[in-house]
């Protein structure tokens, strides 16, 4: 006798207000229902097909997947096989906080129920991931707060500027250099991303595109250049590995060495013998 489908689902929490994440693995065919919330995942194995808005749909590997609230829907994998997928659900006001000013959130709505999309998938991927070490207990510091809330500001931003029905966001002005140094001030206590956003005025999504336009990097990874920098000059100083590692922001001296190791080449432990060697005796 056959016992019950593969179901496996596991949920994610997120630093974000109103967004959790749902990883499930399952066999077993979920009749109509529908979400209050909007929602874009990844089918990371197996096919499906399900009904829409928009009618019967089938999506594979690699493809995305989106969710309105209030969209009756319903999932079958294709074959005996069963499918995985990785969803992101996002409460309406989180995304009417994202779309252009004035537009109201019943006017806004995903397109398409199943997207390919290179550049959108590499940014959900990267969103997942920074979920996935938040629940793993890996990153909980206020810098991975900022790095999983523009992950979130960059995915809804594709979302809303290719696949939405919301209106694109008109060009604002607004002074980046000015996020840059509030960034440098505050950097062992870092400003959320909407706080830099209101001080700026501009959407939390083209205050990401004008600082990597203008820096090269978003404000996470420029944030942590920023530590990894100050953390040389303390350890070049006479500061200890610990203790320049904690001045500097991070969790702790792993945290430094990891970052400290992808940003210069070599390791804190190398730059202090090096450092030693160059102080007089």
């Amino acid at each position: 006798m056959l016992g019950p489908p593969l179901h496996q689902c596991r949920v994610l929490a997120s630093p974000c207000p109103g967004v959790y994440g749902v990883q499930t693995d399952s066999a077993r065919h979920f009749g109509r229902h529908w979400h209050g919330t909007f929602g874009i995942g990844l089918l990371e194995q197996g096919a499906q097909r399900s009904a829409s808005g928009r009618g019967t749909v089938e999506a594979f590997a690699g493809d995305l997947i989106t969710s309105n609230p209030g969209e009756v829907h319903d999932g079958r994998p294709l074959g005996d096989a069963s499918r995985r997928w990785h969803m992101v659900h996002l409460d309406p006001d989180v995304i009417a906080a994202m779309a252009a000013p004035g537009r109201a959130l019943l006017d806004i709505e995903w397109t398409r129920p199943v997207i390919q999309d290179a550049p959108l998938r590499a940014a959900l991927q990267r969103l997942l991931s920074q979920m996935d070490r938040w629940n793993a207990g890996q990153a909980l510091t206020d810098a991975d707060r900022l790095a999983c809330e523009e992950g979130l500001v960059q995915a809804c931003g594709l979302l809303l500027a290719g696949h939405s029905t919301a209106a694109p966001a008109e060009q604002a002005g607004g002074d980046i250099a000015r996020v840059r140094e509030r960034l440098a001030d505050e950097m062992l206590d870092p400003p959320t991303l909407a706080d830099l956003a209101t001080m700026s005025g501009l959407s939390k999504y083209q205050l990401l595109r004008r600082f990597t336009q203008a820096y090269g990097v978003p404000p996470h990874a420029w944030l942590l250049q920023q530590r990894v920098e100050r953390a040389r000059r303390l350890i070049r100083d006479g500061d200890d590995l610990a203790t320049a590692a904690l001045a500097s922001g991070f969790a702790d001296q792993s945290h430094m060495t990891r970052l400290f190791g992808r940003h210069f080449g070599f390791t804190p432990g190398a730059w202090q013998l090096a450092a030693a060697r160059r102080r007089p005796q």
